[in-house]
């Protein structure tokens, strides 16, 4: 039987650069680990270094099938050479164009393919980089591929409380939180007017805080979450829903990489995935369970996404329209926009 909150303890001792055991591997997360740490948990320094095929494929370690899948895992030889410094240049791609890569690096079979992938998910839960030392010893906490999925499990969400709030540009709103027993992330619905027996207008809008708060022009996160309560407002009722899915799910450090990454002439995209990361890690079955929760099961979708139809669809949700969602671009975000068009099969 799996336990959820096991996977939050693995998270926080990955945080604190601990050993974690994921299934039959035990790992040293990259990002918070040192030299100190990497010896104490492989004094013969024979630990492999886990990545993922996202990352692998720009070291030239991926074959195609792997590439495709930029979740998959890849696990890399320990050379003599890999020493701490030259696993976090392997794990980083921002340190690409100043530390040179020595190589040649070699691919390794991997002995529990399944929690060499579940140590992957729980990096992205914990907001880290992919990638970790593999076999060493001395793990603080053990946790198993099905503890992970159930720290995801969208069906553990549950209402915690609601109110009354008066927004701009919708007076007449009232604010619902939902929880997990196991994750942090409190995600929230604003619902908007009064409930008509039509299917309500619904907004999936996943948090951005340099958009949303910070009024950053390198996406069109701000704007679309401001139109989108005026436009629900305008029709007399509906949904928005604030999804804590940080940078397409890979959380705000991640997404800062990324756009690091954007600085040195990569799109959104190939940012996502040189970082070792999907291009959009966001499960839209949480959204699916905060309408189920608040009593909605028909919706008009307000999106240009075709994903978050499909995701909502998946998970029970039955969507009787898409309305298009357009803000006028900015010429800090028109080759964004133009990524999410060309590659990502956003219809505008």
């Amino acid at each position: 039987m799996s336990d959820p909150r096991a996977a939050a303890r693995a998270i926080d001792a990955l945080r604190r650069g601990w050993p974690v055991m994921v299934g039959e591997l035990t790992v040293l997360a990259v990002e918070t680990g040192d030299a100190g740490r990497l010896l104490a948990f492989d004094p013969g320094g024979s630990a492999d270094v886990l990545i993922s095929a996202g990352r692998a494929a720009t070291l030239k370690l991926a074959n195609q099938i792997e590439a495709a899948d930029p979740d998959a895992p890849v696990l890399v030889e320990r050379a003599p050479w890999i020493d701490f410094d030259g696993a976090v240049a392997l794990a980083d791609p921002q340190l690409d164009l100043a530390t040179p890569l020595k190589g040649p690096f070699r691919a390794l079979p991997i002995p529990d393919p399944v929690a060499a992938s579940a140590a992957l998910r729980l990096a992205r839960i914990a907001g880290l980089l992919p990638a970790f030392f593999v076999g060493g010893r001395d793990p603080q906490v053990e946790v198993a591929p099905d503890d992970i999925d159930a720290h995801e499990d969208a069906t553990r969400l549950a209402i915690a409380t609601r109110a009354r709030l008066p927004v701009a540009g919708a007076e007449d709103a009232e604010i619902v939180a939902f929880r997990s027993p196991e994750s942090a992330d409190e995600h929230v619905a604003l619902l908007i007017g009064r409930p008509t027996g039509a299917a309500p207008l619904v907004r999936l809008h996943s948090e951005c805080l340099t958009g949303d708060v910070l009024g950053s022009l390198k996406c069109d996160c701000g704007p679309q979450l401001q139109a989108a309560v005026r436009r629900i407002a305008a029709e007399g009722w509906g949904v928005l829903l604030y999804l804590r899915q940080e940078g397409r799910g890979i959380g705000l450090v991640n997404k800062l990489r990324a756009y690091r990454l954007q600085d040195q002439g990569f799109d959104t995209v190939d940012a996502n995935t040189r970082l070792g990361f999907a291009v959009d890690a966001r499960d839209f079955g949480v959204a699916a369970r905060m309408l189920q929760l608040l009593g909605q099961d028909r919706v008009r979708l307000l999106t240009n996404n075709p994903n978050k139809v499909a995701g909502l669809s998946a998970a029970g949700i039955e969507v009787i329209e898409r309305v298009a969602h357009l803000v006028p671009p900015n010429p800090h975000n028109q080759a964004y926009l133009a990524t999410k068009r060309d590659r990502t099969g956003h219809q505008f």
